[in-house]
């Protein structure tokens, strides 16, 4: 079984210039996204579940006991990782751009400068 994570090859991908910002924290802004990917996630996995136990009931089929008697093989549990990672990369995507922009940002000048300015102060 293949899973988003595996269909896509792996590259960072960032969107370049600017983002808006809403709130004048940009702690809040990256809360709203990840609010907002949490949002959607949840929407798809109650729609999944609502069409599989109606497609189930439809043919007579009882899940719940067979859900709680399921033990995953190593394949199965493996699978869920790879979309736990994509999930979490997805979910702090604004936390690591702007990380990222913040490294790529930073440089030995950089460094010089904030060591002189704590000396002086």
């Amino acid at each position: 079984m293949m899973n988003p994570a595996q269909d896509r090859p792996h590259v960072i991908k960032d969107a370049k210039g600017k983002r808006p910002q809403f709130f004048p924290n940009d702690g809040i802004d990256q809360l709203m996204s990840m609010v907002m990917v949490l949002a959607n996630e949840i929407n798809v996995l109650h729609d999944r579940i609502d069409a599989g136990e109606r497609v189930a009931k439809a043919h007579g089929i009882d899940l719940a006991p067979g859900i709680d008697a399921l033990v995953l093989d190593p394949a199965a549990l493996e699978a869920r990782e790879a979309w736990r990672q994509d999930f979490l990369e997805r979910l702090f995507y604004l936390a690591r751009k702007e990380a990222s922009e913040a490294a790529a940002a930073d440089s030995e000048d950089k460094y010089r400068e904030t060591i002189a300015e704590i000396a002086v102060n």
